[in-house]
């Protein structure tokens, strides 16, 4: 498996959709010897592949806290993919030639077919490779190596310092391989719209800001970094300022012309850039797009059925939302009380440092309260800590408006919950709490830290996910605290709603947009006439659309199947029904794919049932 597809931001992932997980073999008489053997060869194999996959990773080796290879870069070069093709054939070969999955139980053989799967999809897509943006405004190696020294890179020593810096020198080959893949992507017709472009040149530029690469009184993120880590260790002063004009003179002779020569590339490819914004544009555009679809649901669902979800949720909602206008007095239509809460002073903090400062302190507040209450709701809790940070500076501008990170396995970073406060008219109050639930506790934190803390979980598991299920929890939990009694004041019940909204809309517009080719205008107007959220939201949603496609339909798709799954338990079950138990059914079994998700919640219900 490519392993870059475990450390990219959670809202990237392209999930993977299983069949026929638990078709029921042939009876026969397995001995435990049998079982221990088969199920110690299939972790070892879990355990090497992982371990090789890591020795070619020095980024996920950082992340991890390993610092065997602290001084370089990920191959960013597309002649891995070849190289991943053939990895993935030879693993899915071991699997079927060496494994007999007969054998296997619990949490192994849920293991084997995952793994499995996850290879037949990487060798299915290979004819998709090239079917993304590279560099565009949500993600991007212009924005991710910058963030990745400032957020992983730890500096304890002189050693560590000089890895930095090291790392400096090797940007310049990184680019080139991104250049590289750039033209061949151009080659293929596959290129950005117009619009991207204007984004990935301003925050390429931005790296640029600043002490060494310009006369100023501030120094570069990457320099303010490096400097204040540098000043964090136990050495002379002297010693200090040598490796800070080390790192100046990585930053102007590597870094500069390295992000220079990107720019280029891009404002080049930019005057042959068009407005076609959906993925039907490229060669075999639909089959990709229903592929994008059916990996990132992991359902079978088509685009025309997704859309019309969309459509049937917006109107139930825009109901619920009624219902509060009624509730708090509001006269007028709810395009009116859209406006009113878009403009209304109280819903908005300042846009000052004191403004953003208010949020932040708000935000983790929340999370805290939330913490005194889990065990109402959980059997199982993270062992993590979570803490709520701003996103950077240097990102906040093309950043989306909310993201999580997890803890480090080793425990020595929290999860994280990061809040973009660039423009706080695009973070409204009345949405601070269903934010913080989502992000934080009991949302992504909840989940993402428990999978990781799972012994019984391969290495694989505890790293990769399906977006539908992160998602959908994630949505899940915006709408879980109001059962236990929080969303008291009626404004943030309606922020609640108009979050699931948000993603409701998702439904329509990402299938408008690659599907029925709607324009950006289009979707835009849509997003502005059916929710409260500021245009400027509607804008780099949209966006986000057509750089990502199929990705924002996992949200509501992944909640609704929770709930669907929660009724179903329910009504099974009856007065034996206890919401922490099934709780720890959806967590303690790792990110699945959703149908696997019924699976074992189906089994567990009647397993409660006969016991």
């Amino acid at each position: 498996m490519n392993l870059k597809a475990l450390y990219i931001p959670l809202f990237l992932f392209f999930s993977f959709s299983l069949t026929g997980c638990n078709d029921s073999p042939e009876e026969r008489e397995i001995t435990s010897e049998e079982i221990q053997q088969e199920t110690a060869q299939l972790n070892a194999f879990f355990e090497e592949e992982f371990q090789k996959d890591l020795e070619e990773s020095p980024m996920l080796q950082t992340r991890l806290g390993i610092k065997t290879d602290y001084d370089a870069w990920d191959d960013y070069s597309h002649l891995r993919y070849a190289e991943d093709l053939e990895k993935a054939r030879r693993r899915l070969d071991f699997l079927k030639k060496e494994i007999d999955p007969e054998v296997l139980e619990g949490q192994d053989a849920l293991s084997y077919e995952l793994y499995r799967q996850e290879l037949e999809n990487e060798i299915e897509d290979y004819d998709f490779r090239l079917y993304n943006y590279p560099v565009n405004q949500m993600f991007g190696v212009h924005a991710e190596l910058p963030a990745f020294l400032i957020n992983m890179h730890k500096i304890d020593s002189v050693s560590d310092a000089k890895a930095y810096i090291a790392r400096l020198n090797k940007v310049p080959q990184v680019m080139e391989d991104v250049i590289t893949g750039l033209e061949l992507r151009e080659m293929n017709q596959i290129m950005p719209p117009t619009f991207v472009f204007a984004h990935t040149v301003e925050a390429s530029q931005n790296v640029l800001a600043g002490r060494p690469f310009e006369k100023s009184t501030e120094a570069s993120a990457l320099l303010e970094d490096f400097s204040e880590k540098v000043e964090q260790l136990d050495i002379p002063e002297a010693q200090k300022n040598e490796l800070i004009l080390e790192a100046q003179e990585a930053l102007l002779t590597s870094v500069k012309p390295a992000y220079e020569n990107l720019i280029a590339k891009l404002e080049d490819q930019q005057q042959r850039a068009t407005n076609q914004h959906g993925v039907w544009k490229f060669p075999k555009g639909n089959k990709f797009y229903e592929t994008a679809l059916k990996r990132t649901t992991t359902t079978d669902l088509t685009a025309e059925e997704i859309h019309e979800i969309g459509l049937s949720e917006v109107a139930r909602i825009h109901k619920e939302m009624e219902d509060i206008m009624e509730q708090v007095g509001f006269e007028g239509s709810l395009q009116d009380f859209f406006k009113f809460m878009r403009e209304d002073e109280q819903f908005y903090y300042e846009n000052t440092e004191e403004g953003r400062e208010r949020y932040l302190t708000e935000a983790t507040a929340l999370i805290n309260t939330m913490k005194g209450r889990l065990d109402e709701l959980f059997l199982t809790k993270p062992e993590a800590d979570i803490i709520v940070k701003a996103v950077e500076p240097f990102r906040e501008k093309s950043a989306g408006k909310a993201f999580y990170q997890r803890p480090a396995l080793d425990g020595s970073r929290p999860g994280t919950y990061y809040a973009n406060l660039y423009d706080m008219e695009a973070m409204p109050i009345y949405q601070m709490e269903a934010l913080a639930y989502h992000e934080g506790l009991p949302g992504h934190h909840m989940q993402l830290a428990i999978a990781q803390e799972l012994d019984s979980l391969a290495m694989f598991r505890k790293l990769g996910g399906y977006g539908s299920y992160i998602e959908g929890w994630g949505l899940y939990s915006e709408l879980l605290p109001k059962e236990i009694g929080f969303y008291e004041d009626p404004y943030s019940d309606f922020g609640r709603l108009a979050m699931e909204l948000w993603r409701s809309i998702r439904l329509v517009v990402d299938t408008g947009i690659h599907s029925k080719k709607w324009t950006r205008e289009e979707a835009i107007d849509y997003y502005v006439q059916n929710s409260p959220n500021a245009e400027s939201d509607a804008v780099k949603m949209v966006e986000r659309h057509i750089v990502m496609p199929g990705q924002a339909t996992a949200y509501k798709i992944g909640m609704n199947k929770i709930l669907e799954l929660r009724e179903y338990a329910k009504k099974e079950l009856g007065e034996e029904f206890d919401l922490r138990e099934f709780h720890d059914v959806v967590l303690t079994n790792g990110s699945v794919p959703l149908n696997v998700l019924e699976e074992l919640v189906v089994e567990w219900v009647q397993i409660e049932k006969t016991s």
